[in-house]
């Protein structure tokens, strides 16, 4: 098939090629970003079933509570080494055949896990709920980060557009899953959401096999420790710390409060995350096309949404000392603002991160991508860990609002310092300028002469 052939690209293009204006997509582009779009919604969908019906039946298999919450942080732990893992090696295992065996993997570890109510109850259960949610975890990290670093190389003049198209498909997988996975579960029992998903995202293998362009590269002798001696590099990576932990902390402790507090069922509570999840299904792609098409303006945005982000934590409770009373409509408003925040801050830091470490010297390349995608990813493991642990800690001691008010003042000081950090960066900049125009003035009369 010729696509393929034209698409089987080395990986020691030059840089000046990834600066040329945006073109009409190819049909090998297009096959691809349906593929990219497919993987990312199936693979959501899969980690969100959870949910609603999981934590009630390892009760009934003899899990704790703390048990439960181990199972879920394990994905987290697991998904961070692995994505570091498949970062620093994406080259030398491919780009092409990392995401489609992570795929495989994710979807036999998802129909195996809905064989386990067949299991004894008790240790052997526990176990096997640790090892499958383990192992579907490096699947997923496999997965996503061959799926940022091929977005990034096959659509370098259009990555923050592409990845924040690729998010509505990534939030609709998160939004669908729950209410699905507990309506086939409600219908058919334990088993069958599990089949029909992880089936689903098996169709994607052969899929994906056949679509994906396969992309040649040498290894870098880079590393993640290089990276991270890099002052801007840390700051963003704090700030895709700080949602991650928001998210997680909402995924954990929302939907207690809002049962409590206003008396709602559990199907109200899912409209409430819908308060959240479109907003950010909405701002990604219209972040995504803005960063792309002026570049300067993603300091700003991760600065500004990382404020709205902090000041909406903070009311979402609301927090005690401002003697504001819970209300369900500020709460679903500080969802809603929440919910594009994180849109806002979140698409640019990617792109950032990118340019970045080719400003700093590193190889234009699959190797860096995939660096670059798997530090991503495990700092976004990391904030899904810590969100619920911590969140849920401070929730049970204190309340709440307390633990909202904590996660708005992370997002605050990842604002303030990236703000400061942008500030003392501008001047240096252009003294460069400066100094480089200076050199220019001097050079072009001893040429004319």
């Amino acid at each position: 098939m010729e696509p393929h052939v034209d698409l089987q690209q080395r990986d020691d293009s030059s840089p000046a090629e990834s600066t040329d204006p945006p073109q009409r997509m190819t049909r090998q582009q297009t096959l691809t970003l349906i593929s990219m779009a497919s993987a990312n919604f199936s693979s959501m969908i899969c980690y969100s079933i959870l949910g609603p019906f999981f934590p009630n039946e390892a009760v009934k298999k003899g899990a704790s509570q703390t048990v439960i919450g181990l199972i879920f942080g394990c994905y987290a732990v697991c998904n961070l080494i692995g994505s570091l893992i498949m970062g620093k090696y994406i080259v030398q295992i491919g780009a092409k055949f990392m995401l489609v065996t992570g795929l495989f993997v994710s979807s036999g570890c998802t129909i195996l896990f809905g064989l386990l109510d067949r299991v004894p109850a008790g240790p052997t259960f526990i176990t096997l709920c640790f090892i499958v949610r383990s192992v579907d975890a490096v699947g997923f990290a496999a997965a996503m980060t061959s799926s940022f670093a091929m977005t990034a190389k096959i659509f370098p003049n259009n990555v923050a557009t592409v990845l924040g198209s690729l998010e509505i498909f990534t939030g609709l997988g998160l939004i669908m899953g729950p209410p699905v996975g507990g309506w086939f579960y409600q219908s058919f029992g334990y088993e069958v959401p599990f089949m029909l998903l992880g089936c689903f995202l098996l169709i994607m293998v052969p899929f994906n096999i056949y679509v994906l362009p396969s992309i040649d590269a040498d290894p870098s002798k880079d590393s993640f420790f290089r990276l991270l001696t890099h002052v801007k590099i840390v700051l963003i990576c704090y700030v895709i710390f700080t949602l991650s932990a928001g998210l997680g902390f909402l995924d954990a402790t929302l939907s207690l409060f809002a049962i409590e507090t206003f008396n709602l069922s559990t199907g109200y509570v899912g409209l409430i995350m819908l308060g959240l999840s479109l907003p950010y299904c909405l701002a990604t792609p219209l972040m995504g096309y803005f960063t792309d098409k002026y570049p300067a303006t993603r300091s700003y945005l991760m600065v500004t949404g990382g404020i709205a982000t902090a000041v909406s934590f903070t009311l979402l409770g609301p927090v005690p000392f401002l003697h504001i009373p819970s209300q369900l409509w500020l709460l679903v408003l500080m969802l809603g603002v929440i919910g594009f925040s994180l849109g806002m801050t979140a698409i640019p830091t990617f792109p950032e991160i990118i340019t970045s470490a080719y400003e700093h010297g590193f190889e234009e390349g699959l190797s860096t991508l995939g660096m670059v995608s798997g530090l991503f990813g495990a700092v976004w493991s990391m904030g899904m860990f810590y969100g619920p642990v911590v969140g849920g800690l401070i929730t049970q001691h204190l309340s709440f609002a307390w633990a909202a008010a904590v996660q708005g003042g992370l997002a605050f000081l990842a604002a303030f310092f990236l703000a400061v950090y942008y500030l003392c960066e501008r001047p240096q900049q252009q003294s460069i300028r400066e100094d480089r125009s200076g050199q220019t003035d001097e050079i072009t009369p001893l040429l004319n002469e």
